[in-house]
């Protein structure tokens, strides 16, 4: 079967590779929609991060590994003791590895497991190839009124959701999105539901300003050309309640910090591909707290049932929808170049 492998710095490779075998516990699947994640695109350019360079602890495996860990698709085969799922099921996946025995795991926080790992980057296989396997656990059940498409925005809807969920955002606070990219626009949208009153997205994108204002930001400022923090300070009478940094560079990091209210919070949700300069006095001398989160826990259920509903529009922000073979140049280069872009979907079928 045909299948996207990470083999180095913007070198992704569409290869030949075995069809798993299936095991007991194990669902075998065939993607229908996998979205390019932001982290799919550090890798991309400045990889291995999470990519493992050495074997993974939980997989065994090391680069090149199959990619693609945002998708949905079809049960094509169960394995002996699988007992929720049956072929033809509509499904979409949940790709975090965990151990479930270090301290992180027995205390349900299985996102932050000492030995973290996820399914279509740290081997395994993943959603960029014609079959993909995984257990039982990480699979959850589409209902009718989700498409394919939208179910593959499940994953990062979730990383979003659980953003929100984890900082002190109450129903009637203001909040500041710093990067309104994927996970960005996303994350305005889970404050919405959250009950945020006044939602700022700092973004120097024209079309996806414009994205954050459909989202529903209510204001959306240019670093660019405007002070940012001084428009939030004014906007909000003295700094948002959360700052969600969501740009993955220095200085928007640093601008959430003066952003945010004295007593506030800064939640970064971003991936790092370097270590950035953390101004101490900015959260002493306020009373700021920062907070770090990663992925998402016990969510997925919530996020499809939000989706299905109608309430977390995500496909707005599906920007195009492209086919395996093609996913280097019109995927992975689309999105570095051209930032009209927010989510690209791969198909493998026809491959």
């Amino acid at each position: 079967m045909k299948a996207a492998r990470w083999h180095g710095v913007r070198d992704i490779r569409i290869e030949e590779v075995e069809e798993p075998v299936i095991l007991p516990g194990m669902v075998k699947i065939r993607p229908v929609w996998c979205g390019i994640c932001g982290t799919d695109l550090h890798e991309y350019l400045a990889g291995p991060i999470f990519l493992p360079a050495e074997p993974h602890a939980l997989t065994n495996e090391s680069v090149p590994v199959v990619l693609g860990h945002e998708f949905a698709g079809e049960v094509v085969e169960i394995g002996a003791g699988v007992s929720r799922f049956q072929v033809g099921d509509r499904v979409t996946v949940e790709p975090i590895l965990a151990c479930g025995t270090c301290a992180a795991c027995r205390k349900g926080h299985y996102n932050v497991c000492d030995h973290i790992g996820f399914h279509g980057l740290s081997g395994g296989g993943g959603g960029f190839s014609e079959i993909t396997m995984v257990k039982e656990s990480l699979v959850h059940p589409l209902p009718d009124g989700i498409s394919y498409e939208q179910a593959a925005m499940v994953e990062p809807a979730a990383v979003a959701l659980h953003a929100v969920r984890q900082s002190g955002l109450q129903a009637g606070d203001s909040c500041v999105v710093f990067g309104t990219g994927p996970i960005g626009l996303l994350v305005i949208q889970a404050a919405r539901l959250a009950g945020a009153s006044n939602i700022i997205g700092i973004e120097i994108s024209e079309v996806r300003q414009q994205m954050a204002l459909a989202a529903g930001a209510h204001h959306v400022i240019n670093p660019l050309t405007a002070d940012a923090v001084g428009a939030v300070l004014e906007l909000t009478g003295g700094g948002a309640d959360i700052s969600f940094e969501v740009s993955g560079v220095e200085k928007g990091l640093q601008g959430a910090i003066e952003a945010t209210r004295t007593d506030g919070q800064v939640v970064i949700v971003s991936i790092w591909e370097k270590s950035a300069q953390v101004p101490p006095n900015s959260l002493v001398l306020k009373e700021r707290s920062i907070k770090g989160v990663l992925a998402y826990r016990n969510i997925f259920p919530a996020v499809i049932s939000l989706i299905a509903e109608g309430r977390f529009p995500v496909e707005q922000f599906i920007t195009k929808k492209i086919t395996l073979a093609n996913i280097v140049q019109e995927g992975f280069e689309e999105l570095v170049n051209d930032k009209r872009h927010v989510k690209i979907l791969v198909t493998p079928k026809g491959v």
